[in-house]
């Protein structure tokens, strides 16, 4: 039963850091930042959120930088937003799912299937 409680936490959080980022004014976040997973502690203590942009791995790290400054703020609103107990200590770690997703994509549209009109039989 535990398990189905920490899924619907990590949901949760994942929604409301969405909303949070928009409000971080600091400029080293950048504004086309994705959430990709959040990973939460059996005991709610550590939160691991991993972070993406679409400008690569640099932005996503650079961005990750910002976040460590704020998340005194983000955690503030978090807890205030979903009254938990206790709040989870945040850890951003850049990810770079979406430059490889990109990379895959544009793999995908080079390749070149041939047409078989064999249907004229």
């Amino acid at each position: 039963m535990a398990g189905y409680r920490i899924d619907r936490i990590t949901e949760d959080i994942k929604r409301e850091l969405i909303y949070i980022l928009r409000e971080v004014k600091d400029p080293r976040v950048n504004d086309m930042l994705t959430i990709v997973k959040v990973d939460v502690s059996n005991d709610l203590s550590y939160c691991k959120v991993y972070v993406s942009a679409v400008e690569g791995i640099e932005k996503a790290k650079e961005s990750v930088k910002g976040l460590k400054a704020a998340s005194g703020f983000i955690r503030g609103r978090l807890g205030s937003s979903l009254h938990l107990r206790k709040v989870p200590e945040l850890k951003f770690i850049a990810d770079d799912s979406i430059e490889k997703g990109f990379e895959l994509f544009d793999k995908l549209k080079s390749i070149h299937i041939p047409e078989n009109n064999d249907d004229e039989n």
